[in-house]
């Protein structure tokens, strides 16, 4: 896949921290209506990427276009909604007032409709002014989704959004990550999660700050010879450790 409309292309990658090399020749590309998969431990560098993809670090060398503008350019024309691993909300203000908080600062156009949106979207319509702070951790991860939802961006990155949800809120999660890939929404999403893997369209493996494997669910257990993800995985990071 190479093509000029892709919502993110990644071409040798690369971050450093200090001694550490978060990413190192880090290579993917996200089409438009796709959902992709990073897969891999703590530590491998998914929230880097997603982080830089986002504007928010500087890689040190390699490629990085979104939607056909540097990550920078596309988050401040409001083409890119990023939902973090921990909800980044103000407790002290209700539900409203923090989509409003945000929608002021990616400027986004007809704030009230679009917040209503988005609450009726993830389902807090009726609690848009309880403080966040009175909310469940699985409301909390619902108000970070609504956010990123703010203006409908045509990319979308969720870092680990279903970190501590219920079986249930996970699955109306994943119902709506389709919904929105079914009106060309790309979505990237980061786990360590394997059972979510068959969920996406694509995975891209992810090992030691680069992609170890890439394609669809069947076709890396069928490259590693192993009955599901994990031991593909394992395997897969054993042949190129």
């Amino acid at each position: 896949m190479n093509s000029p409309t892709a919502a993110i292309v990644a071409r040798d990658v690369r971050k450093r921290f200090g001694a550490v090399e978060a990413l190192r020749g880090f290579d993917l590309e996200v089409a438009p209506g796709e959902i992709v998969g990073l897969l891999g431990p703590n530590g491998s560098g998914k929230t880097t990427f997603i982080r830089s993809v986002a504007g928010l670090l500087r890689v040190d060398g390699g490629v990085e276009r979104v939607l056909g503008r540097s990550p920078r350019e596309a988050v401040a024309a409001g083409l890119v909604g990023y939902m973090t691993q921990t909800p980044a909300l103000y407790q002290e203000l209700s539900v409203q007032e923090n989509l409003a908080f945000f929608a002021a600062l990616r400027d986004v156009a007809g704030t009230a409709a679009a917040i209503d949106e988005a609450l009726r979207v993830v389902g807090l319509a009726e609690r848009r002014r309880s403080p966040v702070a009175t909310l469940s951790g699985g409301m909390r991860q619902r108000v970070s989704l609504a956010v990123a939802l703010l203006g409908r961006p045509p990319l979308l990155l969720l870092d680990e959004p279903t970190v501590g949800v219920d079986p249930a809120l996970r699955r109306e999660f994943w119902a709506f990550f389709r919904e929105l890939a079914g009106q060309r929404t790309a979505v990237l999403v980061s786990s360590h999660v394997m059972d979510e893997a068959e969920r996406c369209d694509r995975l891209a493996l992810i090992r030691a700050g680069r992609v170890i494997a890439e394609g669809s669910a069947a076709r890396i257990r069928e490259r590693a010879g192993a009955a599901d993800l994990e031991e593909a995985f394992l395997r897969l990071s054993e042949s190129v450790a």
